[in-house]
């Protein structure tokens, strides 16, 4: 077989967040600019680069960022899961047969979404890649050349905020998604002031990140709702669906989960619950292309758009942004793809093109980026991991 895959690498790494980035997270409560309960402050990325070889050395990219607050997985779990099980139904194997690969580690391995998805990230590349073709190309086609982008706000004091705010505005964003969960009153004055500070045009989009009890997050929607917010994140517990959909049968505001939020099954029970009313995905929840593909496709058909929300490195940047090209008119609100602003080093050779807000479209074959070996040696954690055929 011509496009055999007869390799799998993978490299746990630990990429920090910018200088800038840490000062903010340290002033925050927690260390981590957002009303989450962890122990640990959030200082940077943790992550795996998955690479996949056929015969003739040609690799496809793999690539998740996790933390395990809201992942659930660490780079160490992925690498096992792959290098002790999921293999199997990888090596050897045609990377176009990746239906057959996902239903080969769904039926024999339970969850585990995120190394699977890195697989299945792994061989979209490696098909464009053999086929000489963006992806884009092999999942709908480009629609737009450039995709409007989200900004992030931390949940930090109010005056922070509004600068921050402000300054992204100024440079050309048209939504922001802020943090917000500390109680209802702080949350009115603060989604107030940045509504007055970045006038009627601009999107708001808010997170809690679990921060409520159900009357509370009920209370704290229903009093922002007159500032103009197009969507809602994880306003209760991860584990709470019925928390969930009590809430968004008496809010206005969509509702997205994320923490709750791990497989394409989450989503649709999620959906028959009334919990949601807008779909919120990255690369590492519901894990990989495919998953991804199939939570726009039915948030679509129950007439609801998807929001990519994610901090990733390069790779998975690249890759969100030919989902978001592929997918644009099903999508309804702007991606948020924010890790270049947040990273120190994004493991690409050439930087993605960003710009007043938006970022363009890669154009080069697989997801149109290179990784930068001399980055991967340098933020590498452990030696790669070969598991060979």
């Amino acid at each position: 077989m011509t496009n055999e895959i007869v390799e799998i690498r993978l490299t746990p790494i630990f990429v920090p967040f910018k200088k800038a980035v840490r000062a903010i997270m340290d002033s925050s409560e927690g260390g981590h600019g957002m009303a989450i309960h962890t122990d640990e402050p959030w200082q940077g990325g943790e992550a795996v680069i998955c690479q996949i070889f056929t015969k003739d050395g040609t690799m496809g990219l793999g690539e998740m960022v996790v933390w395990l607050p809201e992942t659930g997985v660490s780079p160490n779990q992925i690498i096992d899961a792959i290098e002790n099980e999921l293999y199997k139904y990888v090596l050897g194997e045609d990377p176009q047969n990746f239906n057959k690969i996902n239903k080969k580690m769904n039926d024999n391995v339970a969850r585990t979404e995120v190394a699977k998805g890195i697989l299945d990230m792994a061989c979209y590349d490696l098909i464009g890649q053999i086929s000489s073709q963006p992806v884009y190309d092999l999942i709908g086609g480009k629609q737009v050349d450039k995709i409007p982008l989200t900004a992030l706000v931390p949940l930090a004091d109010l005056n922070t905020m509004k600068f921050i705010t402000k300054g992204y505005v100024k440079s050309g964003y048209k939504t922001i998604r802020y943090k917000l969960g500390r109680n209802v009153e702080e949350d009115i004055e603060i989604s107030k002031n940045i509504r007055d500070e970045v006038g009627s045009d601009i999107r708001l989009r808010v997170d809690y990140n679990q921060a409520y009890k159900t009357e509370e997050a009920i209370r704290a929607i229903n009093a922002i709702e007159i500032f103009g917010i197009e969507a809602a994140e994880q306003p209760v517990d991860k584990d709470d669906y019925l928390g969930m959909a009590f809430v968004q049968k008496n809010v206005n505001i969509p509702i997205f989960a994320h923490e709750g939020f791990y497989s394409f099954r989450d989503f649709t029970v999620l959906v028959e619950l009334g919990a949601v009313r807008a779909a919120g995905v990255n690369m590492e929840l519901p894990g990989g292309i495919s998953n991804i593909i199939k939570v726009i496709d039915y948030a679509k058909q129950k007439g609801m758009g998807t929001i990519i929300n994610s901090q990733p490195l390069g790779i998975s940047s690249a890759a969100l942004i030919h989902l978001a090209t592929a997918k644009f008119d099903s999508l309804g609100f702007h991606p948020e793809l924010f890790g270049y602003i947040m990273f120190e080093d994004d493991l690409i050779v050439d930087a993605l093109k960003y710009d007043k807000g938006t970022v363009e479209v890669p154009d080069g074959i697989g997801w149109g980026v290179k990784l930068d070996e001399k980055a991967l040696e340098k933020y590498a954690v452990k030696p790669a991991i070969s598991i060979e055929k």
